[in-house]
């Protein structure tokens, strides 16, 4: 069935009459994790997002897929082991969607960690996922594969596998298979409450943000998985809480800083690890690790101050290149949900573990914390601790997360284009190859993305507004100049129809776009 804001529409009454066994209140990649094991085991699931899907950190991540290596220093092998492996696993379930990027980690004289420390900390980490992927790169080889590198002491290079993605696209193929298997997931929809009934809570109160009116639902329980908003809605018992910390990231055209693979480094000015790297045809400077003090229901944004902080930071391993505030595309900026048990915390936010938490009450199970990589795990846990209020049992047998996408030939597309269009859309593939018999396979500007894939979200992946087009279902308000101004012409021309919004709409909808654009995706 089409699901976009017509059927939303009309469905929403229906959905909101029925009783479920599980609500899943957030649609970020976590929420959209547990919908889908939900509706793989035929609970009857439905998941809740107060403003759209990846709206908040899940599109706005440092896109990285890794197992976590500086958790191996910090002791932390658990984690790191069950990262690895489901990066192994994504690699595998979803090609074109996660891939395999390479890592240069470059070693200065007196500078730590060496070679040899850093070569025993990936041995661990390969171990973790039974494979050799590092090697050492002297100096001589270096010069090739990072051209442009800094070379004043440079001893040499390790290099590494890791893993990267497309995370709002990531949310939207889960749930896309959710949805295949019977789970519902709506946009615009916040919660205001939890109700709850002697001492349990059996559903949740919920506001329309098209029309403002408000449905109750009824669930035998409920499951937060909010990210930085864990805290809003939750009983709270003792001092754990949410301490929400930004990570901004700038992105420039790969002309301007061409690069091959990640390069990562600690920053000179407070020793954390950066990096630099190549995604969606573009490079990215990322990342920051400060806390976040702005109201968590506005898109968070980079300050003038992380801004410096990450061009030195691409000075600092790229100094001939002169890369300027004037070079820069876009920004983003991401606000991570970390737990703290400090009331008051004096740390460095750098310095706080990234291991996540449950809290429980009757009826209720809130997800803390946690990484892209493991959503999967963490959705497994979320389910067993739900299952005995909907009287469920819930067991991992190792099923994929992704169905195989169908086998089919896309005259006019290369076999790297065919692979990532497969990836992104994996079950909605039959609709995308029907709109590019239709409109063809161009490009938008200098992006990778079609412009059949603009039409193939606004007939099916539940677009409210201009931002979750440009934003989240595709990535041109960051790939192109101006947050693609110059091709809003064209994107009306194709997508006003398709959306069924009046001139004043459009109108409406792409002067709030380029101002959020402004305020929160370009500099300060």
């Amino acid at each position: 069935m089409t699901w976009n804001a017509a059927w939303r529409e009309t469905a929403l009454p229906e959905l909101a009459a029925r009783d479920w066994d599980l609500i899943v209140v957030g649609g970020g990649i976590s929420g959209a994790g547990i919908l889908r094991e939900a509706a793989r085991r035929g609970w009857k699931c439905l998941l809740l997002e107060q403003r759209d899907f990846a709206w908040g950190t899940s599109s706005r991540s440092s896109k990285m897929v890794h197992g976590g290596l500086r958790y191996i220093a910090k002791g932390q092998l658990g984690l790191t082991r069950d990262s690895v492996r489901e990066r192994q696993r994504l690699l595998s379930e979803a090609p074109g969607l996660v891939d395999a990027l390479p890592f240069l980690f470059p070693h200065y004289r007196g500078q730590f960690p060496g070679p040899k420390v850093f070569g025993g900390l990936l041995g661990v980490y390969d171990a973790l996922a039974g494979q050799r992927l590092h090697r050492y790169q002297p100096l001589r080889e270096l010069r090739f594969l990072a051209p442009g590198l800094q070379d004043e002491q440079l001893l040499g290079a390790t290099q590494f596998t890791d893993a990267v993605t497309d995370d709002a696209r990531l949310v939207m193929r889960v749930l896309g298979e959710a949805r295949a298997e019977g789970g519902e997931a709506l946009n615009g929809l916040r919660v205001v409450e939890l109700t709850r009934d002697s001492g349990r809570i059996i559903g949740l109160q919920a506001e329309d943000s098209e029309s403002g009116q408000r449905y109750a639902f009824h669930a035998r329980v409920v499951a937060q998985a909010t990210g930085a908003w864990a805290d809003a809605l939750r009983r709270k018992e003792g001092l754990e809480h949410i301490r929400p910390l930004r990570g901004s990231h700038l992105l420039l055209p790969a002309w301007r800083l061409p690069v091959a693979q990640a390069i990562s480094f600690m920053h000179r000015q407070d020793r954390r690890p950066v990096f630099v790297f190549p995604w969606e045809g573009a490079t990215v400077i990322g990342t920051t690790d400060l806390d976040h003090a702005e109201t968590l229901d506005r898109d968070a944004r980079i300050t003038s101050d992380e801004v410096d902080y990450l061009l030195a930071a691409c000075a600092q391993v790229f100094p001939a290149a002169g890369v300027s505030r004037d070079d820069v595309l876009s920004s983003w900026a991401g606000v991570r949900p970390v737990v703290s048990a400090d009331a008051a915390p004096t740390s460095k936010p750098s310095d706080e573990k990234r291991e996540h938490a449950l809290w429980v009450e009757p009826g209720c199970v809130t997800l803390a914390g946690g990484k892209l990589t493991t959503f999967r795990l963490l959705a497994l846990e979320v389910l067993r601790a739900c299952a005995p209020f909907a009287d469920k049992t819930v067991e991992d047998v190792g099923q994929p997360v992704f169905h195989r996408p169908a086998a089919l030939s896309l005259p006019g597309l290369s076999a790297t284009q065919q692979r990532r269009l497969a990836g992104r859309h994996g079950l909605a593939l039959p609709h995308l190859a029907a709109l590019l018999d239709e409109l063809g396979g161009e490009r938008i500007g200098v992006s990778d993305t079609l412009w059949a894939e603009l039409a193939q979200a606004c007939d099916d992946e539940l677009v409210l507004h201009l931002d979750d087009l440009l934003l989240r279902r595709t990535r041109i308000g960051l790939l192109l100049a101006d947050g693609a101004a110059a091709e809003l012409p064209r994107i009306r021309a194709l997508c006003q129809p398709r959306l069924g919004w009046s001139d004043a709409r459009w109108d409406a909808e792409q002067q709030r776009y380029l101002e959020l654009w402004r305020r929160c995706y370009s500099l300060p």
